[in-house]
């Protein structure tokens, strides 16, 4: 007699390593969209950065305090879900703060150092 097909023992041994498989993979995929999360801010902020400089040149050598200057003059632009802050705008000198709907780190930077810090 021909018998054809896995017995039980096979499948449920497919069945464990499938399961290992993906408890290795779906944390490793939770971090790589944190990743992207904090990538996006840090674009955002790098944007914010630029417009700020052509705001600087075309608005009598001052920073602009809110955000929606920059945007109101088509040079900012925000990546979806990402949202910006001017916290500190006096003309000259300015600082933001980046957040994204769906992460709790936050995403600072300081004009006067010219770095940007996620925590």
């Amino acid at each position: 007699m021909d018998k054809k097909g896995f017995t039980l023992i096979e499948l449920l041994i497919v069945v464990v390593i499938i399961g290992i498989l993906a408890a290795i993979a779906i944390p490793r995929f939770g971090e790589t969209r944190e990743r992207a999360f904090i990538s996006a801010m840090q674009s955002d902020l790098n944007q914010v950065r630029t417009a700020q400089e052509m705001w600087y040149q075309d608005n009598n050598f001052t920073y602009s305090a809110d955000i929606a200057d920059l945007t109101g003059a088509n040079l900012y632009s925000a990546t979806t879900g990402v949202t910006v802050v001017i916290n500190a705008g006096n003309g000259t000198t300015w600082d933001a703060t980046a957040s994204h709907g769906s992460t709790a780190i936050t995403c600072d930077y300081d004009a006067a150092v010219g770095t940007i810090a996620c925590a």
